[in-house]
C-alpha cells in the first residue's frame, strides 16, 4: 500500500479524503528500511472503528474466520550468513482486536533480510510473537519452501462465476446493500459463486485494491444480478481488505438471510503481500486453504 494520493473519484465528482491514520501510519509516507528485525515498526489498526460502522460495536461477532496473508517477499540470512528465503504465511483471527497495517508489516520483514538466524524455525517463532503482539492475539505463522509452492501452481475459483451476466451497472461510490436480493419463499439452496471484477480503495492512500470474491451459502437463492451490481458498488469505496469482507458478510446476512454463508476475498498483492480474509457463520465451512490464483 505505498503511495501518497489521498483522492479518489466520488461519481462524477472528485472528493479529498484524508483517513485518520493518514498522520500516524508508514502509509503513504517515505520510510527506511529496516537494517535489522524491529517489531516497533509493527502498525496495529483498531478493528472495532469499521465494526461499529455495520452495527458490530461490543456485540459478539456474528461470524468466524481469519485474514491469511502471504508474503513473497522474506529473507533471512542462515547461521553462515548465506541468504534464505521462503514464502510467509499468517493467519490472524478475526477475534484479535487489532489488524496489522501491511506497509508496517513490509517495514518489519524487510528487517530480516539482513538478520542471522539459527534456523526456520527460530524465524517463525520470532515473527509469530512480534506480530502476535502487534494484533492482539496468537498469530499462525507458516514458512513455505518456494519449490513446494511452485509444484502447488495456480488454482482456478470455486463456484459459479457471476462476470458473464450482461447486465448494467452505474453505482460505483459507496456499496449499496438494497441491490442484494433473495427470494424468499423458494426452497433452500447451497450454492458457491464467485467473481474476479471486485474492487475497493485503500482508505489512506486511495490506491486501488483488486480481488477475486467467493460466496458460498446456503438459504433461499440469491439473485445473482443484484449480488454482482452489489459488490461492483465498492468500486471507489475506501477501506482495508478486512472490513470490506466483514461489511460484505453483514449485508448479505441482514439482506438475504441465508442459513449459512462463507465469504473469501482474495486480494492480489502489493508490496510483495496479498491479503485474503475469509468469514463465515460458525461451523458453516471449513477454513479455506492457501489457492493462488494467476493474478496472485
Amino acid at each position: 500500500m505505498d503511495g501518497s494520493c489521498t483522492q479518489w473519484e466520488r461519481g462524477s465528482k472528485l472528493k479529498n479524503t484524508m483517513h485518520p491514520l493518514a498522520n500516524t501510519s508508514p502509509l503513504g509516507l517515505k520510510t527506511d528500511y529496516p537494517t535489522t528485525v524491529d517489531p516497533a515498526v509493527l502498525f496495529a489498526v483498531p478493528r472495532a472503528e469499521a465494526r461499529k460502522a455495520i452495527g458490530l460495536d461490543g456485540a459478539a461477532l456474528p461470524f468466524t474466520g481469519a485474514d491469511l496473508w502471504n508474503a513473497w517477499e522474506f529473507s533471512w540470512l542462515d547461521a553462515r550468513g548465506l541468504p534464505r528465503v521462503a514464502v510467509l504465511r499468517l493467519a490472524v483471527p478475526c477475534t484479535s482486536p487489532n489488524l496489522v497495517e501491511s506497509k508496517s508489516l513490509k517495514l518489519y520483514l524487510g528487517g530480516y533480510a539482513m538478520t542471522p538466524f539459527t534456523g526456520p524455525e527460530a524465524v517463525r517463532a520470532r515473527v509469530e510473537r512480534d506480530v502476535s503482539a502487534c494484533v492482539g492475539a496468537k498469530v499462525a505463522v507458516t514458512l513455505l519452501d518456494p519449490h513446494d509452492v511452485e509444484r502447488a501452481g495456480v488454482a482456478s475459483l470455486a463456484g459459479e462465476s457471476l462476470d458473464d451476466q450482461r447486465i448494467e451497472a452505474s453505482d460505483y461510490a459507496d456499496p449499496r446493500p438494497e441491490l442484494l436480493q433473495a427470494q424468499v419463499g423458494m426452497p433452500a439452496i447451497e450454492e458457491t459463486l464467485c467473481t474476479r471484477l471486485f474492487r475497493s480503495l485503500c482508505p489512506v492512500t486511495g490506491q486501488p485494491d483488486w480481488a477475486s470474491v467467493v460466496l458460498h451459502y446456503r438459504g433461499a437463492p440469491i439473485e445473482h444480478a443484484g449480488l454482482l451490481r452489489y459488490l461492483v458498488s465498492y468500486r471507489q469505496h475506501p477501506d482495508f481488505h478486512e472490513a470490506c469482507v466483514e461489511r460484505i458478510f453483514a449485508d448479505v446476512m441482514a439482506r438475504c438471510v441465508p442459513q449459512g454463508l462463507s465469504l473469501y476475498a482474495r486480494f492480489l498483492r502489493r508490496g510483495g503481500i496479498d491479503i485474503n480474509p475469509w468469514r463465515a457463520t460458525p461451523r458453516f465451512a471449513p477454513t479455506p486453504g492457501n489457492p493462488r490464483e494467476a493474478r496472485q
